[in-house]
């Protein structure tokens, strides 16, 4: 793997184990990953675990990947931003998506209505706070608008998540980043031409750079990683909703879905594979087998136009396996991490 190039880690919002987030976060630092993502859903709010994280790193980048915009508005999300940029001296990274209607409506109440409009409006608002400026007046009320009374020292980048074309179409024109999941490798130069038509659509827009979110499954046995690679494919084509089928279908690869979709939600354990025929998945959706079959999974990445890929990593697994993937997908200009002291990271 070429030294010099950046590569993130994340967590999703199924690991709820702050205590385990904290050390890979911090052991993450270590191996000289560029940065971290916190995934928020219906656990741990994402701005409280990573102001510990940030009270804990002194380099690595922050961010939350992502928060839906259904459950808070453009005014807290902005302070929430401006406060963990403060916090983590200028480290923080803003990532926002659309979320689902389990989110918006099972857990927030809100109605999940024109979600990339929400995304849209959101994102907007959120820029012109971060700016300086004032939010748009309120149809609905004759208040004056407010600034926020603090402000960030630097601009904070937002990244987007997106899989639909019009969806990537507003990460060109709107974000610093798109961070798109369960997107297939060899969707990513589609997609790419769909970001630079929305950066188009502002002059001088710079096109956003481009950051998947990758799931791995790392195992010294080969036929374990490839079990827990199919469980990530099929949990969230199964118990996730109708997003990924449908990117899966725009993509080509609608067969292979609906098999997938028909062998039903997968055990527990990881212990299944995917059908013969909806293996292909794996290699277009993962990251997966020993150290250097992953690595070299990864490598495609990079090929296909990934600028800065974000290892998403199981939940719930034991902490020693989740550091033993960072230590083999670790970027590789850097010697192994020494060992931390027995109190370090105490606040």
């Amino acid at each position: 793997m070429t030294p010099t190039r950046p590569l993130a880690v994340g967590v999703t919002p199924m690991e709820t184990r702050r205590e385990v987030i904290r050390e890979v976060a911090v052991h993450a630092e270590r191996c000289g990953y560029s940065a971290f993502f916190v995934a928020e859903g219906w656990g741990h709010d994402a701005s409280v675990l990573l102001a510990e994280i940030a009270l804990r790193t002194t380099r690595i980048q922050v961010g939350t990947g992502v928060l839906n915009v259904w459950g808070r508005s453009a005014a807290t999300i902005a302070m929430l931003a401006t406060s963990l940029d403060s916090l983590s001296d200028g480290r923080f990274l803003l990532g926002l998506g659309a979320g689902s209607p389990q989110l918006a409506e099972g857990l927030h109440q809100v109605p999940f209505a024109a979600p990339i409009d929400r995304l849209a409006t959101v994102t907007t608002e959120v820029r012109r706070l971060l700016d300086g400026q004032q939010p748009e007046p309120s149809a609905a009320g004759r208040a004056r608008s407010l600034q926020l009374a603090v402000r960030p020292a630097h601009r904070i980048p937002i990244q987007l998540a997106a899989l639909g074309p019009r969806a990537v179409r507003l990460s060109g024109e709107l974000a610093d980043s798109w961070s798109p999941f369960l997107l297939p490798i060899s969707g990513l130069a589609g997609s790419a031409q769909l970001l630079a038509e929305g950066a188009a659509r502002l002059p001088g827009k710079a096109i956003p750079r481009i950051c998947p979110a990758v799931p791995v499954a790392v195992s010294a046995d080969p036929d374990q990683a490839a079990a827990q690679a199919s469980w990530w494919v099929a949990f969230y084509l199964t118990r996730m909703g109708p997003l990924y089928r449908d990117a899966l279908r725009r993509t080509g690869f609608g067969t292979e879905a609906d098999l997938v979709v028909a062998a039903g939600p997968p055990p527990r354990g990881g212990t299944a594979r995917l059908a013969a025929g909806a293996e292909v998945l794996l290699d277009e959706l993962t990251v997966h087998g020993d150290a250097a079959q992953a690595r070299a999974g990864l490598d495609r990445w990079y090929r296909a136009g990934a600028e800065m890929p974000a290892i998403v990593l199981p939940p719930n697994q034991p902490l020693d396996d989740l550091l033993q993937t960072l230590e083999s997908l670790r970027p590789a200009d850097l010697p192994a991490p020494t060992p931390a002291p027995a109190d370090a990271g105490a606040w």
